[in-house]
């Protein structure tokens, strides 16, 4: 008998040409005449809050002793337990949580929205 059918024998084959040299798959190139808009100082601020989230270096974003109520810490809570901790969060962090006290973008971690 025959090889055995694959389910990639039903559709045509297309044959792909190659993009110009340096250019790899999946990069937009960027548009004519368009420069990249600087960041605002506080989309600057959010982006490094959320490099600190997903920095597991410095801890979970959960509290084991809140999981019967609410699992979620602060971005504050979470930078004084890695200090307490010696884990020696960074200092720019905090100085940008401390600017921002009342503001959940900025006091609420990326999981905060998220039942653990």
């Amino acid at each position: 008998m025959g090889r055995k059918r694959l389910i990639t024998d039903s559709y045509p084959v297309v044959k792909r040409r190659e993009g110009p040299a340096g250019h790899s798959k999946g990069e937009l190139a960027p548009e004519l005449g368009e420069e990249p808009q600087p960041l605002s100082v506080d989309e600057a601020e959010l982006e490094l809050l959320r490099q600190f989230d997903l920095a597991w270096q410095y801890g979970p974003c959960t509290d084991a002793s809140l999981l019967p109520t609410l699992a979620g810490i602060t971005r504050l809570q979470r930078w004084h337990r890695a200090e307490q901790m010696g884990l020696e969060p960074p200092p720019e962090v905090r100085q940008v949580l401390q600017t921002h006290p009342g503001d959940p973008r900025f006091q609420c971690s990326l999981w905060h929205l998220y039942p653990l």
